[in-house]
């Protein structure tokens, strides 16, 4: 999942960032408005964590574009938190407002909440034969087996469940699970599909799809 955090204190962005990571959300960084409206013309983003006291271009107009955009579900995340602000920042477009201080838990489960009202919605819980995964507990088991995924491993079967065996591209892919950081004509997403396919282990689950990318296997739930 791809997440732009727009936050202009850089130690809390930066540790907001990382703490994310650890959850497997691959994120971008914004720390004003304008590099936000910037990076989001240009990248699909799932959802947006945005400050809303933000310099060069108020957060509050960063958020109006987008939610006219409708790209990207919108996450306030602001030291404003009367009801009077919430109602505001509601109104202004934004599709979910936590206030700071805040709980890093309830921060990583309202941005998963915010993901699965992407149309069509996303189940909590992603299946395919024999294979479960769990993207709250961090979990993937097949046939009851507990799987140990890196967390890139993850973010592409989290997408590849998610498609329910439509085909997603390589380039896709690295879009959605790495970050801005990653090489374009890198081979890091064969590699991982890879592995991935290793740890899943017999009967195959992932088909590549020639010049186009790779898919779930259509396979009936055991």
């Amino acid at each position: 999942m791809r997440v732009l955090l727009v936050e202009d204190e850089q130690p809390l962005a930066k540790y907001v960032a990382v703490g994310l990571r650890k959850h497997g959300f691959a994120v971008d960084l914004a720390l004003d408005g304008r590099t936000a409206l910037d990076k989001c013309a240009v990248t699909p983003y799932d959802v947006v964590v945005l400050d809303r006291d933000l310099p060069v271009v108020h957060g509050d107009a960063v958020c109006r574009q987008l939610a006219q955009q409708g790209t990207a579900r919108i996450l306030m995340l602001t030291a404003s938190g009367t009801v009077e602000d919430r109602v505001e920042g509601l109104t202004l477009g934004a599709d979910d407002y936590l206030g700071k201080p805040f709980a890093f838990s309830e921060l990583v489960a309202r941005v998963r909440a915010l993901s699965r009202r992407s149309t069509p919605a996303r189940p909590p819980v992603l299946r395919a034969a024999d294979v479960v995964l769990d993207p709250a507990r961090r979990t993937v088991e097949r046939a009851g087996r507990l799987l140990h995924l890196t967390p890139k491993e993850f973010g592409v079967l989290e997408q590849l469940l998610a498609a329910g065996g439509d085909v997603i591209s390589a380039e896709t892919l690295l879009d959605k699970v790495w970050d801005e950081h990653a090489d374009p004509f890198t081979n890091a997403v064969r590699i991982t599909v890879g592995t991935l396919r290793r740890k899943l282990g017999d009967p195959p689950l992932i088909d590549t799809v020639t010049s186009a990318g790779y898919r779930v296997r259509a396979c009936p739930a055991t």
